[in-house]
């Protein structure tokens, strides 16, 4: 996704030990605001399984999903969210994050959905930096 003028955002969802998506961010490639890595991601699942229900799954992301790509995975009912970075680091390099947290829309909305956060954490905050280093790179 860097690579290719995109932000550094990306995602995979599992279920029953089989990639079912793996993709990145393509908000300025589709000129899609909801274009997220999530988002996209949960498409391609439900178009590879023939099916909205993702129950079983678990989504990796690079980043602690934004409010808009919670709210599709709970409704997906995807299993667990594995992420590394989270909503403030993705701030802090720019991007105009609501800054309401995983667990608060958990709370909020009372979902079932398993928050696991800062695995790679480091890892995925490189991510930022690097992109930052792009001279054409955009934030939304």
């Amino acid at each position: 996704g860097i690579k290719n003028g995109q932000t550094p955002f990306g995602a995979v969802i599992v279920k029953d030990d089989i990639i079912i998506a793996q993709t990145h961010n393509r908000v300025f490639s589709n000129t899609d605001i909801t274009a997220h890595a999530e988002m996209v991601a949960i498409k391609e699942a439900c178009k590879n399984i023939d099916s909205i229900d993702l129950s079983g799954a678990t989504i990796y992301t690079t980043c602690e999903p934004c409010p808009m790509c919670f709210g599709a995975i709970h409704w997906a009912k995807i299993d667990k969210i594995i992420y590394g970075a989270n909503i403030k680091d993705a701030k802090n390099s720019g991007f105009s994050e609501l800054s309401i947290s995983n667990k608060k829309m958990k709370k909020l909305g009372e979902s079932r959905v398993v928050i696991i956060k800062n695995i790679l954490k480091k890892e995925c905050k490189e991510l930022f930096t690097l992109w930052s280093k792009n001279k054409d790179s955009k934030t939304y």
